[in-house]
């Protein structure tokens, strides 16, 4: 985020795109509710979904999947139309504006409605809403980015806010809510294929001289930039990739068009998964390296708003589980070894690994100490410092307070940036074979492929079975009731569920979650790629639906108990 969560309590307005707020991040949904009933602010909710913050929505806009470079130049076209833009902010701190400008000319609210289906008059509400606002805050989530034009999706949000002078100030921002509790920090952490620690880039020579002298190591890193996720499944099918290692992940379940996940990690030479549970990927696996879970390991995480936290641990791992930089490097201690013996033979090419050893690390604040060393945006944030409470990066150094909001008075790369973008189809659209949307989310009661929750006995209760959300007029034209069962078919594959007739969905669109095992909605997806982003096409593929007098596989019940029946054996 470019802000801090506790803005949106005194904003003036808060525009909502591709997000479930209320559901998958009820912290931030709670506050969204106080800024709307209590200080006034307006909200407006641009969602496929009848979401449930819709009901405090001052004007909601319901775009077609897909459709969000559209929509988002036409409130552009609007404002700048209209003149409602903030003209000195343009002039003093960006650049690009007439290409902006020009993308967006023909982006009429009638053309818009054309392609989107949101009707003219509600897109100039909306326009004016955000625009006249004194201070507007976007908030987004993967609703926007889980597409093949997922980057430009999120560069139009940002033009749309520069054009307002919505960067930069208190209340105002483009805000991601990341989907699960420490991505941010993942990615802080350089757990992307371009980038160390800090998103500092492997491909500069100088950044990697720098690591390469923090590290003692008298190897040159390698400048390459690696495989996002997303690309190594089809690698390991082309057969340029012979092993893999997966940590904390389950894409067998969350992956798009996860059939061809399973497919690749079968064909794997070796393949390792470090884990709490016994997931589905896991079960796949060579070898299972058991992990400790949050509360039984000390660390930090950087949560959506920036802000690094200490985890403290609670109690021992069960077993023989072992926190993640403990596994990680006693297997780089034994690399390391057989690096050095090579390198006595005469064949090798390592030198020193670490300053501190051979990967002799004695605490996660050992590691931390280490990472801030190297880190700017890190460089003031220690241990002793989070004693007292969370920081927020950029800290620089240990007496700065760190940094409730981004870009104050100038933007990192100086100017801000407009990007002049149009719209194109998605991939795959609904015909005559398929022709339902299908969408994929989360609901308010489980947690990504349910390895946790789906092994909690109320959850299951309250969620025991995926249910297929369906518009009530599709449903009662195919003679399909609440609680039937059917088939949803897809060019990837098929799966079976529970209907739920509701309008949350609109007609000709169905919605699914990947929360459920039994029902692998993920087989459906789309797993075409956003060519920036490298993420899969989630939210919009083309799908049938066919009634079924009831299912071939198991689920519900029967799930609920061999998920306690595996709690009670690893426990």
């Amino acid at each position: 985020m470019t802000n801090s969560i506790s803005e949106i309590e005194n904003t003036d307005c808060i525009l909502i795109t591709g997000s479930n707020t209320a559901e998958t991040h009820p912290i931030v949904g709670r506050m969204v509710k106080r800024a709307v009933d209590r200080k006034r602010a307006k909200l407006i909710i641009i969602d496929p979904r009848k979401v449930e913050l819709v009901q405090y929505a001052h004007v909601w806009l319901r775009p077609r999947p897909g459709t969000d470079v559209a929509w988002i130049n036409g409130l552009l076209h609007v404002i700048l139309e209209e003149e409602l833009w903030d003209k000195e902010y343009v002039a003093q701190r960006t650049e690009g504006f007439e290409e902006m400008r020009a993308a967006v000319a023909e982006y009429t609210p009638e053309f818009v409605e054309r392609i989107s289906g949101i009707p003219a008059d509600d897109l100039r509400r909306a326009a004016r809403m955000y625009a006249q606002a004194p201070r507007a805050m976007i908030l987004y989530a993967m609703g926007i980015t889980q597409h093949t034009r997922g980057t430009d999706n999120v560069k139009s949000l940002a033009n749309l806010a520069m054009l307002c002078g919505n960067v930069g100030i208190e209340g105002g921002g483009v805000n991601p809510l990341r989907g699960q509790n420490n991505v941010q920090g993942a990615c802080d952490m350089g757990a992307l294929p371009n980038v160390l620690t800090g998103y500092q880039t492997v491909t500069d020579e100088t950044i990697l001289a720098k690591f390469q002298h923090g590290w003692g190591t008298g190897v040159r890193l390698s400048p390459r930039v690696g495989m996002a996720m997303t690309e190594m499944f089809p690698a390991v099918l082309e057969g340029k990739l012979k092993a893999m290692f997966i940590m904390g992940e389950n894409p067998v379940i969350s992956d798009a068009n996860s059939s061809h996940v399973r497919e690749a990690l079968e064909k794997l030479d070796l393949l390792v998964v470090q884990d709490i549970f016994l997931t589905e990927t896991a079960k796949l696996a060579d070898v299972v390296l058991p992990a400790a879970s949050f509360a039984e390991k000390d660390g930090t995480f950087t949560n959506t708003e920036r802000r690094v936290q200490r985890v403290r641990k609670a109690l021992n791992p069960p077993g023989n589980a072992l926190a993640d930089w403990e596994i990680i490097t006693a297997i780089a201690q034994r690399v390391s070894v057989k690096l050095v013996e090579r390198n006595s033979n005469g064949n090798g090419y390592l030198a020193r690994p670490s300053s501190y050893g051979y990967w002799e690390y004695k605490s996660a604040e050992e590691i931390f100490d280490e990472l801030a060393a190297l880190t700017p945006s890190y460089a003031g944030i220690s241990y002793a410092r989070l004693e007292r409470g969370g920081l927020q990066w950029p800290c620089p150094n240990k007496y700065h307070p760190g940094t409730p909001y981004l870009h104050q008075g100038r933007f990192a790369r100086g100017l801000g940036k407009f990007h002049g973008i149009t719209y194109t189809l998605p991939p795959e659209l609904p015909d005559e074979e398929y022709p339902f949307y299908l969408s994929t989310g989360r609901i308010r009661y489980h947690y990504h492929t349910g390895s946790m929750t789906r092994r909690t006995r109320s959850m299951n209760r309250i969620a025991p079975e995926e249910r297929i959300e369906m518009h009530p007029d599709d449903a009662g034209r195919m003679g399909i009731a609440e609680g039937d069962w059917v088939r949803v078919i897809s060019r990837r594959g098929e799966v079976q569920a529970r209907v739920r007739l509701t309008d949350r969905s609109a007609p000709g669109m169905v919605f699914g979650t990947f929360h459920f095992a039994e029902t692998p909605i993920n087989v459906l997806t789309n797993n075409a790629l956003d060519p920036v982003g490298k993420i899969p096409e989630y939210k919009v593929s083309a799908v049938r639906v066919e009634k079924v007098s009831g299912p071939t596989q198991e689920g519900g019940d029967d799930n609920e108990q061999s998920q306690v029946e595996v709690e009670a054996n690893v426990c």
